[in-house]
């Protein structure tokens, strides 16, 4: 059998990109954590992961609970957004934690109902989790969030 080396190219994308699936939103080409933030306990983290389908669509983002320090595929998804914007120029979401168990995620609109699960229980602990749309973050630089991070730390 002859080696057919543009579907061996093909399986092998596929392959990894399946593997990556923690993150994957539908028709994403890209998925990156952009902000991870602690509980005020030091126990969970929060981390905000900003999928990218490419031009023809919107950024999509997830948050997960994890153990602190741990990786994303290790915790529990929280919340699931699609184009969320934080101002009339710039996507993305901002997370904090509110009360030691309570994590706020705000933004100003979305093109698509979020999707949330609360609680989260995490090492027998329950987080509730809260969507707020209707916050301007006046601040917030325009473009995606992994840009403005690279932009911000020289990488771009």
């Amino acid at each position: 059998m002859r080696w057919n080396r543009p579907l061996g190219i093909l399986v092998m994308t596929s392959a990894l990109l399946f593997d990556a699936s923690c993150f994957n939103f539908a028709g994403e080409r890209s998925h990156d954590e952009v902000s991870r933030i602690t509980s005020p306990s030091g126990v969970v983290d929060a981390v905000l992961v900003e999928g990218n389908g490419g031009a023809t669509t919107s950024f999509g983002y997830k948050v997960y609970l994890v153990k602190s320090g741990k990786k994303c595929d290790s915790g529990v998804q929280a919340a699931s957004i699609y184009g969320a914007v934080r101002n009339e120029h710039a996507y993305g979401v901002n997370v904090k934690w509110i009360e030691p168990q309570v994590l706020s995620i705000e933004y100003l609109r979305a093109k698509a109902e979020p999707k949330v699960t609360s609680p989260v229980q995490i090492n027998g602990d329950d987080f509730e989790i809260r969507l707020k749309s209707g916050v301007e973050d006046p601040h917030a630089p325009s473009g995606g969030m992994l840009y403005n991070l690279q932009k911000s730390s020289g990488l771009k």
